[in-house]
């Protein structure tokens, strides 16, 4: 009961900010849009995190597989004359980028912030020198229109806007995750692997095994979200395309308490505050009176906010971030 309170109010907030911002001049239906659009690739990345996460490994390098994996979508996409050809690229190479880090966190036994940390200063730099080897130009590329997948219009209550279905996919991921974790025996034995490995492996599931699938899974989901981003969003890659968004994830995840489905709400919190700070910077009327950085900046403040206020109330698996040693 109290949870559908708590539903029930956030909807009422939601829908009441949206015909403040209709009164203020700013379309819902745009806003939703925006808002959807900004929340996919975080829901994504935030999902596969939560289900790595639980079985008891961290990869903060989801803001390089964004990276990586939005360029090289880009050049699939060019190579095959397709952009779903193009995400599947993307979802191959956040897969092969998660497996690595599942290798490292577990057969090598690094440290995997470390391990983490140095998978974002590889894209840092691999993504300049990929667009200059790839295109001549170490800055952006915009790919020709016919490779971009393009958006669907849908009409609800007299509100028109687009809609991609990568963000059904997004949503339809979160809910089947979380039935998987909390109704399977395979949810089971991953949330064993993360609160008590050696209690995992006397029942004889392999704990290395199942935590580098994880995390490859892990990577395809950030991967997907990269290619969405380059392909579906944007239409174009620039070597800043991420923006901190991998990290943005991370802030789901943790706020969310690895939960797929409370992952996927915040996504959307953090992607409709992204939304409503493009849409007040570009008003007129409203962007002449507020700050344009300081708008711009919204989408972080109500990140630190947010995981601020949730972290302390979170319980995360006993062995996360601990490499498991056989005796």
């Amino acid at each position: 009961m109290r949870r559908l309170i708590r539903a029930s109010l956030a909807i009422t907030a939601f829908v009441t900010i949206l015909l403040l911002l209709a009164f203020a001049g700013l379309s819902p239906g745009s806003l939703l849009e925006a808002s959807l659009l900004a929340m996919t690739p975080l829901a994504l990345a935030a999902v596969g995190e939560s289900l790595n996460e639980k079985g008891g490994v961290s990869n903060i390098g989801i803001d390089g597989i964004f990276l990586v994996t939005a360029t090289v979508a880009v050049f699939g996409a060019e190579e095959f004359g397709n952009g779903y050809a193009g995400v599947v690229v993307g979802v191959i190479t956040g897969a092969l980028l998660g497996f690595i880090h599942g290798l490292l966190s577990t057969y090598a036994r690094a440290n995997q912030i470390v391990a983490g940390i140095g998978l974002n200063i590889f894209a840092y730099g691999f993504v300049p020198y990929f667009l200059m080897a790839a295109w001549g130009f170490p800055g952006i590329r915009v790919p020709p229109k016919e490779v971009l997948i393009p958006l669907r219009i849908i009409s609800f209550a007299n509100i028109s806007f687009r809609v991609s279905e990568f963000s059904v996919l997004a949503i339809a991921l979160a809910v089947s995750l979380h039935f998987l974790l909390y109704r399977t025996p395979l949810g089971l034995r991953i949330r064993a692997c993360g609160e008590s490995p050696e209690a995992v492996d006397v029942a004889g599931v392999g704990v290395y095994r199942l935590r580098v699938i994880l995390s490859t899974i892990g990577g395809a989901l950030a991967g997907l979200g990269g290619g969405f981003m380059s392909l579906a969003w944007f239409g174009g890659v620039v070597k800043e395309i991420s923006a901190g968004r991998g990290f943005i994830a991370l802030a789901c995840v943790v706020a969310s308490g690895l939960e797929p489905i409370l992952s996927l709400g915040f996504a959307f919190i953090f992607g409709f505050s992204e939304a409503l700070a493009y849409a007040i910077a570009v008003t007129p009327g409203i962007k002449e009176v507020v700050p344009y950085h300081l708008v711009l900046s919204i989408p972080y403040i109500v990140t630190l906010a947010i995981v601020s206020i949730f972290i302390g109330k979170r319980r995360f698996p006993r062995a996360l971030g601990q490499p498991y040693i056989k005796d």
